[in-house]
């Protein structure tokens, strides 16, 4: 694991909200230079704790307005059939996020498409004929509060 100090705690916390935000910048509010900022973030890509620096898009842009939250129950929960699941859903766009759970599921997906037809689809081609899969359930997202934010970086 690697050792955070508090301007890379700093730092973190400003990138992550943009990462448009120039070195400059960063340095400005951090205090430091332009170049120690991104030796910085360098050092922290390496470490992996900065895993990827994407663009949040908006849904509804792009017609993509129904989201839900596909609860499942697998019927062998061995590591082979696990692995074989998650690398399924992995494998599909509308799957946006997959948690192995503790609990009476064991697996959690978010998935976003167009609309409810295309999820019946998703359904149909990923989930209702998978002899592994035990049962499922869906919550439709009526409100998406937050889709993502930042992490909290502080001292915790």
């Amino acid at each position: 694991m690697t050792t955070l100090d508090a301007l890379d705690r700093r730092i973190l916390a400003l990138w992550q909200s943009d990462t448009r935000l120039s070195g400059e910048r960063i340095g400005a509010e951090v205090g430091l230079s332009a170049a120690a900022v991104q030796r910085r973030l360098a050092r922290l890509r390496e470490a992996g704790v900065i895993v990827a620096e994407t663009a949040v898009l908006d849904c509804a842009a792009l017609g993509l307005n129904f989201t839900a939250l596909v609860s499942v129950d697998l019927i062998d929960e061995s590591a082979r059939a696990q692995g074989a699941f998650k690398e399924r859903v992995g494998a599909r766009p509308e799957v946006q996020q997959c948690y192995g759970v503790a609990g009476a599921w064991d697996f959690v997906l978010v998935v976003v498409m167009r609309d409810l037809p295309a999820y019946d689809a998703f359904c149909e081609a990923c989930l209702l004929h998978d002899p592994n899969i035990r049962s499922f359930s869906t919550q439709v997202v009526l409100d998406a509060v937050r889709r993502a934010g930042p992490l909290d970086v502080g001292n915790s």
